[in-house]
């Protein structure tokens, strides 16, 4: 039994046991899909599945409620795979160990999968439990959101039949969103030339870790370190001076992970070796002061290695390490219409090295289209100055703000009543669904609402257990507070 089923709701934490037992890395969903639709099967749930995967399950309204208006409870299957470097865990093949911290559950070593992972085992709690009174009732699970948004660009007109969608994968218990971010991946990719490498020099792995990553949206504001900028800063700065040779450089692994770590193979001529350490240190001590308030874990290592790939000319070096420096990342801009929330970002996410190109993949993420499109121009200018290909791939809308929402207003009345206290009426600076569902379903309304998930995209993923039974309370609430049709 899972330690995880000692928590209330019990159905709720059990389903997720389950679902931390099937692995289910974006683009990996397939067996999570599968166990979803034996489950309903052996529940006499209707369910099917669209073109791109997505699966729909629909209940009956629970008697007496059938002509309450039809809500479409939605979560993705996929979840983010980070790890620590010292853990050994294949994504693809292993399960999520989930286990108590106090008032958290946690991961060991990985992240949780909690984003999207608890508002999907709420949905299916739903249909699980008699006792939650609702009325008609669809769910909607989706297929790679976090690398794309495969399952929401996939979903055709005319299959849901709700009128109200309730997306739970937002991360602040407390908090009801109406609106979101869009968002846009930039790749470039810098060609490459190599020399052979002369005798007299020295090889060294120089790693930059430690650092806590997080979710390039809802952690962008946070000032934490970026792996592959800080790394580049050292670079940029000390390659011509010391003569460093790079032999490969690469950093994070997806483009909506802030980057916890970097790694450059270099070489140095050996009187220079001294000196290249010394730097290193001090860099070291620089960044641990710079970043004292958020980074307490962050270390360079630089250590002897030995390869066999070729160095990059000077040229080339030079115009491969300007490029990163000056590549934006970060807060770009505050919104003046939403106090607080960031307005335009960008995440320097994957840096990547064959002998031919380097490929920088950043995720560009906007509350107004002419905030990303002017980000997307910063960032092809600077390819072309540096001769790099530059292409914008795979945008999503954002999901515009209704002040005038009657879910919204409900979801406020219902979260009043019940704990006393009027929820904030928030809008995210990540990449929600609800923006891609309005094109086929534009008069549908919707909101957001979910636990409280701290780390997310990271290691350091947590859940927080008190505020699980308060968002289950609040969306079982919500469910039978749904109105009649007109």
């Amino acid at each position: 039994m899972s330690e995880l089923s000692q928590l209330a709701p019990q159905p709720l934490w059990d389903i997720f046991a389950t679902i931390c037992s099937i692995p289910h890395p974006s683009y990996h969903e397939e067996a999570l899909a599968q166990h979803i639709l034996a489950w309903a099967e052996g529940r006499n749930i209707h369910a099917e599945r669209d073109a791109v995967g997505n699966i729909l399950l629909r209940k009956a309204a629970t008697p007496g409620l059938e002509n309450r208006k039809a809500v479409v409870l939605q979560a993705h299957l996929d979840m983010v795979p980070q790890k620590n470097n010292d853990t050994v865990h294949d994504f693809t093949t292993d399960p999520i160990q989930p286990y108590v911290d106090g008032d958290w559950v946690k991961a060991r070593g990985t992240t949780l999968g909690a984003d999207n992972g608890i508002g999907m085992a709420s949905a299916l709690a739903v249909l699980a439990d008699d006792r939650v009174k609702h009325g008609p009732l669809e769910v909607l699970l989706t297929m790679t959101e976090e690398s794309g948004m495969d399952g929401a660009f996939g979903l055709q007109p005319n299959w849901l039949q709700g009128d109200i969608l309730i997306n739970t994968d937002s991360e602040e218990e407390g908090e009801v969103y109406m609106g979101c971010a869009g968002g846009i991946d930039f790749i470039t990719r810098l060609p490459l030339t190599r020399e052979t490498l002369p005798a007299g020099l020295t090889t060294f792995k120089l790693t930059l870790k430690g650092l806590k990553g997080g979710h390039s949206g809802c952690d962008i504001h946070l000032g934490l370190g970026n792996a592959n900028k800080l790394l580049a800063r050292f670079l940029f700065q000390h390659a011509a001076k010391t003569d460093i040779r790079v032999l490969d450089l690469n950093g994070g692994t997806l483009r909506n992970a802030i980057p916890r770590e970097a790694f450059a193979t270099l070489a140095v001529p050996t009187g220079n070796v001294a000196t290249l350490k010394t730097l290193a240190e001090q860099y070291l001590a620089t960044l641990q002061h710079e970043l004292a308030a958020v980074e307490k874990n962050l270390t360079l290592v630089l250590e002897e290695t030995s390869s066999d790939a070729l160095p990059l000319t000077a040229e080339s070096r030079d115009r491969l390490l300007a490029l990163l420096n000056t590549t934006p990342n970060g807060v770009i801009r505050m919104s003046d219409e939403v106090k607080g929330v960031v307005e335009t970002s960008l995440n320097l996410g994957v840096v990547t090295m064959n002998a031919e190109q380097a490929e920088i993949v950043c995720l560009i993420r906007s509350l107004i289209d002419s905030g990303k499109d002017a980000v997307v121009g910063t960032l092809t200018a600077l390819g072309q100055l540096a001769g790099a290909h530059t292409a914008p791939k795979g945008g999503y809308p954002g999901w515009k703000p209704d002040a005038h929402s009657p879910v919204m207003q409900l979801v406020r009345e219902t979260y009043q009543k019940l704990f006393d206290t009027t929820p904030n009426v928030m809008v995210i600076h990540a990449g929600l669904e609800c923006g891609l569902f309005k094109k086929p379903y534009p008069n549908m309304d919707m909101v957001s609402i979910g636990p409280t998930i701290t780390g997310p995209h990271s290691p350091d993923e947590q859940v927080h257990i008190a505020s699980v039974g308060r968002y289950w309370q609040l969306l079982t609430a919500l469910l039978a507070a749904i109105p009649e049709k007109a």
